[in-house]
């Protein structure tokens, strides 16, 4: 819980001046653990657990019992004798008693620390599961954090391209000033120029709707100022084989829980040892042969044995087994499913990585080739409208690029999210 409270303060200061600084994947996932509703439920569970054991606690407490009741019977008991000189009054019918009992606990098989313990046990389940569902939170940041990034390139590529259309505008115009180009040409130009111009507000709109997507999850307001910094390439992560998920602590937590429930039903089946003291006031008292009210206490040890648990014991510890036994079901499918994600997406990263190192090869190329192109048409040799194919060839190269070094970070992080490294 400190933990929580110490970023949520380092949120806050940040919030401060947040279009000064520089978002990392790292500090998005942070902020919105420290964001997200949920994290509230911490301190619940911290706070249930305390009552939990304090009420556990309470069991050492001396037990107090007040108890009273009144009676009329059919009939009363006799001496079945006389004696001369000595009379012995009848009891009376109606009989009244109230007591007050006193009893202290000292030896009770062992269920108080027991029920401690499950306590402990449960607190730790809810918190593992806390965990998860706040571990969950860290791929929603990942796909929106490296949505952006994309659109970020892709916006800058679109603005290259834009002025690179405008040299070429302003060029061809010259070209028509000398006779070697017509209207046609520029007419073909300013459509491209219309459909760049298109292109980035569709990317402007749609980087907008994930920031405040983003900016909804972390808790701070983002805007297109607000820069977003793209991860070092790390391939170290592929060398890594622990999971460290938090579900497997998940695992655990529940197969400690069951341990816990064991070994109260265990103790429940033990005899239970305690002294009592009790103070009464009735009629007749402990003397059955006096008719009238009177003052009574007894005091003593008493012994508790419900031999009847045994009877369900076995059928109880044997259905403990099997939840211990579908608890380990439980952690090898995800392990196994975990396994499976990583080898796929190991194998993307390979891929992507022999992608990506062909494409600076490729835009060198097409960058010849726009040249070759760009003279052509000053030459007359070649049209307008094969200049800009070639313009755009380019571009998209540029384009796919930035796609696959995206890409490739993108699933180095969600390999990283998959072992949780």
């Amino acid at each position: 819980m400190k933990k929580y409270i110490l970023i949520g303060l380092l949120v806050f200061a940040s919030q401060l001046n947040l279009n000064s600084q520089n978002l990392t994947v790292e500090m998005c996932q942070e902020k919105a653990k420290v964001n997200y509703p949920l994290v509230k439920q911490y301190g619940l569970i911290e706070q249930t657990a305390q009552y939990n054991i304090s009420n556990a606690n309470k069991g050492y407490l001396p037990q107090l019992t007040l108890s009273a009741r009144g009676t009329y019977q059919s009939q009363v008991t006799k001496l079945p004798i006389t004696l001369p000189n000595l009379i012995i009054p009848e009891l009376s019918k109606d009989q009244y008693q109230a007591v007050l009992e006193a009893s202290q606990v000292i030896w009770d098989g062992g269920v108080i620390s027991a029920q401690k313990k499950i306590t402990n046990a449960n607190t730790e389940v809810e918190k593992q599961k806390l965990e998860v569902d706040l571990f969950a939170l860290n791929e929603r940041v990942n796909q929106l954090f490296f949505g952006i990034l994309l659109i970020n390139e892709q916006i800058i590529q679109t603005v290259i391209l834009e002025n690179e259309l405008l040299t070429n505008y302003n060029r061809v115009n010259a070209y028509k000033q000398n006779g070697v180009a017509n209207q046609s040409d520029l007419d073909a130009i300013k459509v491209e120029q219309i459909n760049v111009m298109q292109r980035k507000s569709e990317l402007k709109s749609t980087q907008k709707s994930y920031l405040l997507m983003l900016s909804t999850l972390i808790g701070l307001a983002l805007d297109e100022k607000t820069e977003l910094v793209k991860p070092e390439l790390d391939l170290s992560v592929l060398k890594e084989t622990d999971n460290k998920r938090p579900e497997l602590g998940l695992f655990v937590a529940q197969n400690q829980l069951l341990e816990s429930q064991k070994s109260l039903l265990n103790a429940g089946n033990l005899p239970k040892i305690g002294a009592f003291l009790q103070g009464g006031y009735g009629k007749p008292g402990l003397n059955m042969l006096t008719n009238s009210f009177s003052e009574f206490y007894i005091g003593g040890i008493r012994l508790l044995w419900n031999i009847s648990g045994f009877y369900t014991q076995k059928n109880n510890i044997n259905k403990i087994e099997t939840s211990k036994k579908s608890v380990v079901i439980q952690k090898e499918t995800f392990l196994f499913n975990s396994d499976l994600k990583t080898k796929q997406q190991q194998t993307e990263i390979e891929k992507l990585e022999s992608i990506l190192s062909n494409d600076d090869e490729i835009i060198r190329l097409r960058e010849n080739i726009k040249k070759s192109a760009n003279a052509k048409v000053e030459n007359g040799t070649l049209t307008v409208s094969d200049l800009i194919r070639e313009i755009n060839a380019e571009n998209q190269a540029r384009q796919l690029k930035s796609l696959h070094e995206i890409q490739l970070i993108m699933n180095i992080y969600q390999l990283k999210n998959n072992i949780n490294k």
